[in-house]
């Protein structure tokens, strides 16, 4: 297996890890303490944790799969900044950040986008 893809493998897996935690934190020691917009949001940045966490996952085996692919490791890398940015961002501002941090989570949620779109292209252009 390559460094790259077990990076993107523990990555993966650390990002189900956190979502876990953060997931069950919520539900048992922060709900109460959202008001209903921040709650929603809050349950977003898990859900969408979990969701990207997941594809990481997928794209390390696309890695092994399709070594000579161009675009395949460049979705992960911004599948995981889009995590870091958007549920981050949305963490951060649900435990008292300043709101500026939470200008982040757009940048956060393009580059989950703009991870999913070069996967496409990554596995349309593979050999």
């Amino acid at each position: 297996m390559s460094v790259e893809s077990r990076i993107f493998l523990v990555a993966g897996s650390f990002a189900l890890l956190t979502a876990t935690i953060l997931g069950a934190y919520g539900d048992h020691g922060v709900r109460g303490n959202l008001d209903a917009n921040q709650w929603e949001a809050y349950k977003t940045a898990v859900n969408y944790q979990f969701f990207h966490g997941l594809g990481l996952l997928v794209i390390a085996q696309l890695i092994e799969r399709y070594p000579g692919s161009r675009l395949i490791s460049p979705a992960a890398w911004l599948l995981l900044i889009g995590i870091l940015l958007f549920s981050g961002g949305i963490y951060a501002t649900t435990f008292g950040a300043p709101d500026a941090i939470g200008a982040f989570t757009p940048l956060g949620g393009l580059s989950m986008v703009a991870g999913w779109l070069s996967l496409v292209l990554g596995v349309l252009r593979a050999k």
